[in-house]
């Protein structure tokens, strides 16, 4: 048997690739799918399926990526959306995966059409469950997308779903969410490298409750909704453009760099370090460092406008994944040399001032209560 889970950093995604008998298939691929093929054709074995648990909104998915490369089958959830790939899910659909079974449950909720993929193995007894943004480690998918006056009703749609489907699959039985710790598909998700559907029932805070009207109280959350969501909903029904039609971004010189920042709709992304880009940085530049580029750039930057990079790699392959990964397909290129090529070049540069809070002064000052104010900001995980 073939199982891998496979982590997609900053937007804390995560998919699966499952198989037996040298036949695979894999569950809410990301956009680059050079990981999938790589690790099917190491162990032998032939993708024939793609499944979504459901329409995302917080990444394009890549299911098209595999169909041309593979010709695997795609099954999506949502059936009542109008996809322009693949076919429709129905509950209680049945795969074969080698010897194993995989039978598709819907639970909405996070969305109406939401499906669940339980994984049984060669006794036929459930071994996992691919809950998608129905449930993870610590919390349960949020409710929201629908609007505030719908929240009673996709509460109670993920009642349903988890604590009469889910959750009488068995205690014993792995949970594989769609997503861990850091997600914008929920409030709180714990940082539980594995779990099980007993741990959550024991762990879980949402699941705490003794009725469904204490459920809906605490999962009935309006959250934040990042201005780029809106494009990947509509993306993940129509199909985006291939990645293999793109043309690697350029490396440009200052000269270059200077000239494609004059064009409409253009921004600059600065992806250093905010240590960096303070001490030096090209006017009017965005300062996003890498490390949250893919929680961030979605706040900031259009989906469709240009993107110039300015980095300090030889070539900046980790934020161009992220950001093919969120939508940001019209990358011009970045600036060769990074900006040290900017100063040689006799270009401009802004710099910011900086201060370095000496610790024992600071406990000092705020203990004798000399009319200084401390704000602490820090992210909710």
């Amino acid at each position: 048997m073939l199982f891998e889970k496979i982590k997609s950093p900053g937007l804390a995604h995560i998919s699966y690739l499952i198989g037996d008998k040298n036949e695979a298939l894999v569950i809410d691929p990301r956009r680059d799918i050079d990981i999938y093929l790589e690790k099917a054709v190491e162990k032998g074995y032939k993708i024939t399926k793609v499944l979504e648990t459901h329409r995302n909104e917080d990444y394009i998915i890549g299911s098209n990526e595999l169909n041309v490369k593979t010709g695997a089958e795609i099954l999506h959830a949502d059936q009542m959306l109008d996809y322009q790939y693949g076919n429709p899910v129905q509950d209680g659909q049945e795969f074969k995966v080698g010897s194993l079974k995989i039978k598709a449950l819907h639970t909405p909720g996070h969305t109406p059409g939401s499906m669940s993929y339980v994984l049984y193995g060669y006794e036929g007894d459930p071994w996992m469950v691919f809950t998608g943004d129905a449930l993870f480690a610590g919390d349960v998918g949020r409710i929201d997308f629908l609007g505030e006056e719908n929240l009673e009703k996709t509460g109670s749609w993920l009642y349903d779903s988890i604590f009469n489907k889910i959750l009488p699959l068995g205690d014993e039985v792995i949970l594989c969410p769609a997503h861990g710790a850091g997600s914008v598909c929920a409030s709180a998700i714990a940082e539980r490298e594995w779990t099980t559907l007993g741990i959550e029932r024991k762990l879980n805070p949402k699941l705490q409750v003794e009725n469904e009207e204490e459920f809906i109280e605490l999962a009935a959350e309006m959250l934040e909704y990042p201005p780029y969501f809106k494009d990947m909903e509509e993306s993940n029904l129509t199909g985006r453009e291939l990645l293999a039609n793109y043309e690697k971004p350029a490396a440009l010189t200052a000269a270059e760099f200077a000239e494609a920042a004059e064009e409409d709709d253009t921004y600059i992304l600065d992806v250093r370090t905010e240590v960096s880009y303070a001490s030096a940085h090209i006017p009017g530049s965005v300062s996003i460092p890498l490390q949250i580029l893919p929680s961030f750039v979605g706040w900031f930057i259009p989906t469709g406008a240009n993107i110039l990079l300015v980095t300090d790699k030889e070539y900046p392959k980790e934020a161009v994944q992220h950001l093919y990964r969120t939508g940001y397909d019209n990358i011009l290129g970045y600036l060769s040399g990074g900006i040290i090529s900017w100063h040689m070049a006799g270009k401009t540069s802004d710099s910011i001032n900086t201060v370095t809070v000496d610790s024992s002064v600071l406990c000092w000052t705020l203990n004798r209560k000399i009319g200084l104010f401390l704000i602490f900001v820090q992210t909710m995980n």
